[in-house]
């Protein structure tokens, strides 16, 4: 069965409580973000907290999955490499970028990592939709892509295509953590660090790069109601 083929109608279960919202206005270390995702995911897990999605950006920084090829570091010492628990290769995270924690219990909603990710996917399509830009999945490579019919096609003949958003999850007690970057603006050239997650061949774009010049809170407006489509309401959470 087909990632895109998974029904999402579980993803949003009647009767719960809104997930809290939350953006942070600053710069977040990822050693903090990591410490706070992990403080949260546990306090849900225990019942203690509603479910939560905190939007971030972090300073220059590579981050390696547990699949993560010391070969594809490319550049080691350009920026600090933190080792990550989620799922998948390396990934670059940087200003310009929006970074999506997603700590959802996924016992009160659907038992189900590959419909759950697919979910992560659709919230990135429809946001993306909604910005006039088509976002597409791949069955053999992850994350969200984009063709770029303006330039050559690749030497195997298929269209030319660049990523724009990676998605890298990890669960504990069926409470997800880590999420999902979208590239609004970040400095591109700060990938050629590393192979992003390990796939040869293609590019890396973002929406100011495909020609939107758009604010991140408008992205941030996007991204929360196809969140909502998906997953359910949310509300403000001011922590």
């Amino acid at each position: 069965m087909q990632r895109q083929d998974i029904s999402l109608s579980l993803l949003a279960p009647a009767g719960a409580a809104p997930v809290r919202w939350r953006v942070a206005r600053d710069l977040v270390p990822y050693d903090r973000a990591v410490e706070t995702m992990e403080a949260e995911a546990e306090a849900i897990a225990r019942g203690e907290a509603d479910e939560l999605v905190w939007l971030v950006e972090h300073p220059p920084l590579y981050t390696a999955g547990t699949s993560a090829d010391a070969a594809d570091l490319v550049a080691p010492d350009r920026f600090p490499v933190f080792a990550t628990g989620r799922g998948g290769e390396y990934t670059y995270h940087g200003p310009g970028q929006r970074v999506v924690y997603v700590m959802l219990d996924l016992k009160r909603r659907r038992p189900d990592i590959r419909a759950f990710v697919a979910g992560l996917e659709s919230v990135v399509i429809g946001a993306l939709a909604a910005m006039n830009v088509r976002g597409e999945r791949r069955e053999d490579r992850v994350g969200v892509w984009v063709r770029r019919p303006e330039r050559p096609p690749l030497p195997d003949g298929s269209p030319a295509e660049d990523k724009i958003a990676a998605i890298g999850i990890r669960l504990r007690r069926w409470v997800s953590f880590h999420g999902f970057s979208l590239n609004v603006d970040p400095d591109l050239e700060h990938f050629s660090g590393i192979v992003p997650c390990g796939i040869r061949g293609y590019g890396v774009t973002s929406l100011v790069d495909l020609g939107l010049p758009v604010m991140m809170s408008d992205v941030d407006m996007r991204i929360r109601e196809s969140f909502e489509r998906v997953f359910g309401p949310t509300v403000t959470d001011h922590s």
